[in-house]
């Protein structure tokens, strides 16, 4: 039977991949609305056609608690880098929608979002540290 860390770390392991699966889902859906958005935020077109794609490829194998702690790992420099681009955008003033979910995130950037990336980073590194 697992102990408490194991079902810790398991369980954020899947908030983390199902967000980014979602996340990634969402902007797929969304198409050429997605890649406008991510434009708006000063995304490189190449880095936004493949933003989905990665965090479907990342979310599958952490939801599903495989390749343990790699997809926990990757996940947590993800998501860091998603929060450096939110605090330069929140700094420079431009503070575009998020995106972050495709077009049903149209709320301007702001500490809320910061705030929830430095909660999914916690989730993904307990998945890390309880892997």
């Amino acid at each position: 039977m697992p102990g408490v860390a194991e079902v810790v770390g398991l369980l954020a392991g899947v908030v983390v991949g199902g967000a980014l699966i979602w996340a990634g889902g969402l902007k797929l859906v969304e198409g050429p609305a997605w890649l406008k958005q991510a434009a708006d935020m000063d995304v490189a077109r190449g880095v936004a056609v493949a933003v989905p794609y990665v965090e479907i490829v990342i979310g599958v194998p952490l939801a599903a608690q495989l390749l343990k702690p790699w997809p926990a790992v990757a996940a947590l420099v993800l998501l860091a880098a998603y929060t450096i681009l939110i605090v330069r955008r929140i700094r420079d003033g431009s503070r575009p929608p998020c995106a972050c979910f495709g077009s049903k995130s149209k709320r301007p950037l702001g500490v809320y979002h910061v705030l929830r990336n430095l909660g999914l980073m916690a989730l993904a590194l307990l998945a890390v540290l309880l892997a």
